[in-house]
């Protein structure tokens, strides 16, 4: 008899295979109930192939999509997992089927593959879809559905199981039908798409997106600081008075867990929260994708393209997630786009730790120009390291995607995840770094290390002090949180001119450790080193400069 194992059945795979925005992820998370399919509108969310279980006998995989002879490591690993594959769902904008199957159809091989075709979008098609599908499927010889992928019910679930029962190899590739009009209501224009305003209304919408959360989550910070500081960490303190020095000294010393970690707490949880909301509604809406399009022109005079705009954007949530993102980007980009991720696009844990040091200092109008010169130098320093990248690729073909209402579940999802990042991973060791110095400060550490910057920091007018800031900012951004020892005497004692400067060189000297990391594991060993060698010289040579300027 056999065993177990023996008897078991290996599952099969079913790839969804189409064009970006074509509704594979939302169809992904109708046929798997997996939240982490959430649909999405804006190019390259499916950054790993999404695996979930479907049937009894088969899992079904979201591939990124497709892009036309595309270099990408997402296209690179969508072609390659359907060589795997054993049946293909593949899914086409029911509204540009004319257009994207057959593009489809030559650029995937789909030899001895079993094969079932959607149309999607029923929603913003007419009724003359039914009739084009039925074409297609004597055609092709093979099952062809169509469906509204945000909306699955269990009747049209059930549906879709049946016909794909009956899927089997493409018999045949002929010239397609040409189809009538089949938009209901076709991609809206916007602003975005105007010649003369699309791209200074593009960046004034992001600023937007990243200002308003930013400038919310400051007032509120500033508003509850003093009622907990008075309700809270006064009383926690006169409770420990009487408490062993050590004790005290960690808990609610310069860098104690309590003092130090409810600051840190305190002006970076709202960013995280508030920026998370303000970023998951533009990428949910599809406004995002509109941007990066508007931006694309301007964008390669640094060197990249509108569609790496998506990961640099991402880099403002997490630094280590842009760069996987990066993934979407072309050989010939992608090196210069993580090279603007790890100078230009400020985390949130930096932008909530930075928020806070000007804040403390008394300095809080520094942000939004410290947050616009992140940008302009880090253009400048992908574009001066990054010139002997090959000719931009230009897109064959291009797909305007549907604005749509974000739904509330789906930005949750979103949030949530964020959420939970920034307290079981961020805070924690954050509390590690606050323990950390001050072990350094009891054995005398810390003040070796600030007698040995003093002389490097003097020349960017710079007291020794704020070493530890600088040192700590390597490890993680939000280690720049440790300059408001003393619950912000010594930020106090410095002038607005010496903030920004000491801002700006703690948070762009060098990427965060974890980022460098990722990046090591992405492109290897020597470009990690050279990226980080590169910012280093220019962290340091135009924080010189903006110290004997300003």
């Amino acid at each position: 008899m056999l065993n177990q194992a023996e008897a078991k059945v290996e599952r099969g795979n079913v790839v969804l295979v189409g064009f970006e925005s074509s509704g594979k992820s939302a169809l992904f998370r109708g046929l798997t109930g997996y939240d982490t399919g959430e649909e999405s509108n804006f190019r390259g969310s499916t950054i790993f192939a999404r695996r979930g279980t479907w049937t009894s006998e088969y899992d079904v995989v979201d591939l990124p999509g497709i892009r036309l002879r595309d270099d990408s490591q997402t296209t690179q690993l969508a072609l390659a997992e359907i060589l795997e594959s054993d049946a293909i769902i593949l899914v086409v904008r029911g509204t540009h089927a004319q257009v994207e199957l057959p593009l489809l159809l030559e650029t995937v091989n789909f030899d001895r593959k079993r094969v079932m075709l959607l149309l999607t979008f029923e929603d913003k098609a007419t009724h003359g879809l039914q009739m084009v599908a039925d074409s297609y499927s004597e055609r092709l010889g093979i099952p062809v559905m169509i469906a509204d992928t945000r909306n699955l019910p269990p009747i049209r679930k059930g549906m879709l199981l049946r016909a794909f029962e009956q899927a089997k190899p493409i018999v045949r590739k002929p010239v397609l039908l040409e189809t009538p009009d089949l938009l209901a209501s076709k991609p809206q224009q916007t602003w975005f798409e105007h010649p003369i305003w699309g791209r200074p209304l593009a960046i004034l919408t992001t600023l937007l997106v990243f200002a308003v959360p930013v400038m919310l989550a400051f007032l509120l910070s500033q508003w509850l600081q003093p009622i907990v500081d008075n309700n809270l960490i006064e009383p926690i303190k006169e409770l420990l008075v009487n408490t062993p020095a050590m004790l005290q000294t960690m808990l609610i010393g310069n860098y104690g867990m309590i003092t130090l970690g409810w600051y840190s707490f305190l002006w970076a949880f709202p960013v995280v929260l508030l920026l998370g909301i303000s970023i998951a509604s533009l990428e949910e809406s599809g406004v995002k994708d509109r941007i990066t399009d508007a931006l694309d022109g301007w964008l390669r005079y640094v060197g990249l393209t509108g569609r790496d705009l998506v990961p640099v954007l991402s880099g403002y949530g997490c630094n280590v997630v842009a760069v996987f993102q990066s993934r979407v980007c072309s050989a010939c980009t992608r090196k210069s786009c993580v090279s603007l991720i790890t100078f230009g696009s400020a985390c949130s844990y930096q932008i909530g730790a930075s928020l806070s040091i000007f804040g403390t200092a008394g300095h809080a109008g520094l942000f939004v120009p410290y947050l616009f010169l992140l940008f302009v130098i880090g253009a400048v320093h992908t574009r001066i390291w990054n010139r002997k990248q090959g000719p931009l690729p230009t897109p064959l073909y291009t797909n305007k995607t549907f604005l749509q209402k974000p739904s509330i579940r789906a930005i949750f999802w979103r949030v949530r995840a964020v959420t939970k990042q920034f307290l079981f991973q961020a805070m924690p060791i954050f509390l590690l770094i606050c323990l950390v110095s001050t072990l350094l400060e009891l054995t005398g550490t810390m003040q070796q290390l600030t007698a040995w910057a003093g002389p490097v920091l003097h020349i960017f007018h710079l007291p020794a002090e704020a070493a530890g800031g600088i040192i700590f900012s390597i490890l993680r951004k939000d280690g720049l949180l440790t300059l408001n020892q003393d619950e912000g005497a010594f930020l106090q004692s410095l002038d607005a001119d010496q903030i920004f400067v000491l801002v700006y060189l703690a948070s762009t000297l060098t990427a965060c450790l974890v980022t460098l990391w990722t990046v090591r594991k992405e492109l290897g060993w020597r470009f990690a080193s050279s990226l980080a060698g590169k910012q280093v010289l220019t962290s340091a040579l135009s924080a010189l400069c903006l110290a004997w300027l300003i």
